[in-house]
């Protein structure tokens, strides 16, 4: 369907009040879990999510044993979202890049659009110059990291679409969630995480007024 052509499936009504809706969460309440098929939603979402040059130089690890999260507790400054929460995802990117993980990528563009690898030489120079010299090779870590971050604002604003609350989380120690996690070993390291689940009743945070400077201090209009 071409939507530009009908109806948007979410008014702008809609999208704006989904976000006005949802807040950084600080209590969940850990008898409520996000449904099977709404988490499913929300993983496809992740998958689906922008990245430079498609590569996706991520992993997003979905952690939901209660032994590992209480592991993870202390090293997340005890936020106790961390536990509470239906689902904590812990976003991994990746620390390098090799020619053969860009090589890995042109056969997936090819098994999944067709056509013959030679005719992306050109697209693969471009990704090769781009992450493997030497110079280019050290900004890997802070890159991937960048696009991590694409898919957790994708990931904060589907579960606002879903009326799934959440909450971004970088207040963790890096070093022992890779060693948790075993990320080091597999050349991923954590950048960032979110819980998401349902807001506790008793969440205060809940009702306070979104505070944002105006759009006219934000925004600014060219041409």
């Amino acid at each position: 369907m071409n939507h530009s052509d009908s109806q948007p499936p979410v008014s702008n009504e809609q999208l704006l009040s989904s976000l006005q809706w949802r807040y950084a969460t600080k209590a969940f309440d850990p008898a409520r879990k996000i449904p099977a098929a709404t988490w499913s939603a929300l993983e496809e979402a992740l998958v689906l999510s922008a990245s430079s040059f498609g590569l996706q130089p991520y992993r997003f690890l979905i952690i939901t044993d209660p032994g590992l999260r209480a592991r993870l507790l202390p090293h997340a400054l005890g936020q106790q979202q961390i536990v509470d929460a239906s689902h904590l995802v812990v976003f991994a990117a990746r620390t390098s890049f090799s020619a053969g993980e860009i090589d890995r990528y042109i056969e997936r563009i090819v098994q999944v659009r067709g056509g013959e690898a030679a005719a992306l030489n050109s697209y693969r120079q471009m990704m090769a110059g781009s992450l493997l010299s030497e110079q280019e090779r050290e900004r890997v870590p802070v890159w991937a990291a960048r696009q991590a971050y694409i898919a957790l604002g994708n990931l904060l604003t589907s579960a606002a679409l879903l009326q799934v609350d959440a909450c971004p989380m970088e207040g963790f120690v890096a070093a022992e969630f890779d060693r948790l996690l075993d990320l080091s070993t597999q050349g991923y390291t954590a950048v960032v995480s979110c819980t998401l689940g349902y807001r506790a009743a008793g969440d205060k945070y809940a009702g306070a007024a979104k505070v944002r400077f105006p759009a006219s201090e934000l925004i600014r209009r060219i041409g």
